[in-house]
């Protein structure tokens, strides 16, 4: 495995929420930079740009609220999924929605994961910690 650190996206509008995963990320054994993005509309506009740029900087992994402002992370899955270029990513949908629909359409489009953001602080940091442990330690992801 390549020493460079991996590349997250956070896709969320909660500033506690991001406050959170950004101390959890923090704490992580493996090096990684975590880039924040508040939106959508923002998050594509994002990996569209650094697709045409080649890649470089896509993200290794995508950790993706449902729930979002100007475009909600079902359509940021379903425009990355069909995408040549970005569909390689694996994305986690990490939201506080236990919504059977949303969880459904989730898989359908093709997310890798659907996490429901627990309530307690010290949960939300196990939960983290668990997706560390998971993606970055067990699976192997894809290097573009």
């Amino acid at each position: 495995m390549s020493n460079d650190p991996l590349k997250i996206l956070l896709v969320e509008d909660n500033e506690g929420d991001i406050l959170l995963t950004t101390e959890a990320l923090g704490d992580c054994k493996i090096s990684n930079e975590l880039k924040v993005l508040r939106d959508g509309n923002e998050a594509l506009q994002y990996l569209m740009h650094q697709a045409k740029l080649g890649g470089n900087e896509l993200p290794d992994l995508i950790l993706l609220d449902i729930n979002m402002p100007k475009k909600n992370g079902h359509e940021v899955l379903n425009s990355v999924k069909n995408h040549p270029e970005l569909k390689h990513i694996p994305i986690i949908i990490l939201t506080t929605s236990s919504s059977e629909i949303d969880i459904l359409k989730a898989y359908q489009e093709h997310a890798n994961c659907y996490i429901i953001k627990p309530l307690d602080v010290d949960d939300f940091l196990t939960i983290t910690s668990k997706i560390e442990e998971f993606w970055f330690n067990i699976a192997k992801l894809p290097k573009t």
